[in-house]
């Protein structure tokens, strides 16, 4: 199952590969989300020479877990799948060549920081996540972190890094405590209603985070801002809006286009980062269905499947009704915005731009682009690729430096 798994996918057979998904996956991974995360795999490596021969281990669950090396003209990728007793194919993920094993940033000093585990929420749905507390007694100013879209678990981990593992530590060290937490798309993929938003996503979890931190004796419950990377940072002015003593905002990366079209701005991007008809087909499947969600026949009963990224039209209607620039104007809160230079995903001249339009006026808003980093800001040099998220590295110094600064000033 898994070594026809890989072929099909190989073979660009996507519609086949979803075939093999069980009911729960293939609710949650569509025909062109497959795709398109195929597309974002190959873009930067060149074409797909050679799959490798299988290797399985067990996996949580009961379920089999199996990795296939995919070898391509630039590098390579692994693909991995968990198989159940059923046959079917419960989870699907393109893995970075080596999966190499996360390290620690020359900036994260172990003595000056102690970590203990918390449970944010009750019932079905709560998350787990991760206090950590400079050395020494505080009251520290602290942020709550808060991820990208997708099912990111609470290290933001990609690949072989984990950006919001290297904030947490990094603003340990200087005296700014954090908590951050398992989305609850990774936690309980299964448990969430097939109609869930953006807010559903987001704010119990972080909400109860701010409450929890404020609880805290080592924690000034006057200083607790949020500190979000990517939709992480769309939605928390959203967050904000709803509990007054959330003191700030540090977005990083936050994108403010449309997120139907951004998604069809970064498809176009990687296609022609490895041009072909596969390519082509991602792209306008994309942006047939980018234009149903940015539409005026949207309705609440309008198939997932003909809507981008598998989202269902319940969150494409929320999203079209949050206006993130907004309601960040209408908060009398301080803010440090910082954007990549390097970024495709959320860029300077689709996003930030709409930031500064709003808010360069305000003298309680700080704006900074930092020229030579990418979406998870790391440096680097050149137009930047999905390839190079599967190299080990870590959010760049000057940034944690931008926003440690900022926190100790507010």
């Amino acid at each position: 199952m898994a070594a026809d798994s890989a072929a099909l996918l190989l073979a660009e057979r996507f519609a086949e590969t979803v075939e093999l998904f069980a009911p729960p996956l293939r609710a949650a991974v569509s025909e062109e989300a497959l795709r398109l995360a195929w597309t974002g795999a190959i873009a930067g490596s060149g074409d797909v020479a050679t799959i490798g021969e299988p290797v399985s281990e067990p996996g949580a669950g009961g379920l089999v877990r199996v990795r296939i090396p995919v070898r391509c003209a630039g590098g390579g990728f692994t693909v991995v799948v968990s198989v159940g007793g059923d046959g079917l194919l419960h989870g699907l993920r393109l893995a970075p060549e080596g999966d190499a094993e996360w390290q620690p940033p020359h900036y994260a000093q172990p003595d000056r920081r102690t970590e203990r585990e918390v449970l944010l929420g009750t019932g079905p749905l709560a998350v787990p996540g991760t206090l950590t507390l400079p050395d020494g007694p505080g009251p520290w100013p602290a942020v709550v972190l808060l991820s990208g879209g997708g099912a990111f678990d609470r290290d933001g981990t990609s690949g072989p890094n984990k950006p919001l593992k290297d904030l947490a530590w990094g603003l340990a060290a200087r005296q700014v405590a954090s908590l951050r937490f398992d989305k609850v798309t990774f936690a309980h993929p299964d448990r969430l209603p097939a109609d869930h938003t953006m807010a559903d996503e987001y704010l119990p979890h972080a909400l109860a985070a701010v409450r929890l931190l404020g609880q805290q004796p080592e924690v000034a419950a006057d200083r607790i801002h949020l500190l979000g990377h990517s939709m992480g940072g769309k939605v928390a002015p959203r967050i904000a809006a709803a509990d007054p003593s959330i003191a700030g905002l540090v977005l990083l990366a936050a994108d403010a286009q449309p997120m139907h079209q951004a998604a069809v701005r970064v498809a176009r991007y990687l296609a022609a980062l490895n041009p072909g008809p596969g390519a082509d087909a991602a792209v306008a499947a994309l942006a047939r269905q980018a234009e149903l969600a940015g539409g005026p026949d949207l309705a609440p009963d309008t198939p997932s499947e003909l809507l981008p990224l598998g989202y269902s039209a319940a969150y494409w209607l929320d999203l079209r009704a949050y206006d993130a620039v907004a309601i960040a104007a209408a908060l009398a809160r301080p803010m440090l915005i910082l954007q990549g230079g390097r970024d495709y995903q959320v860029t300077v001249a689709d996003d930030l731009t709409r930031w500064q339009a709003a808010l360069a006026d305000r003298t309680d808003v700080t704006i900074r682009i930092h020229p030579d980093v990418n979406h998870l800001f790391f440096a680097g040099s050149g137009p930047a690729t999905p390839a190079e998220y599967a190299h080990p590295g870590h959010l760049d110094q000057a940034v944690l430096d931008d926003v440690a600064a900022w926190l100790a000033r507010h």
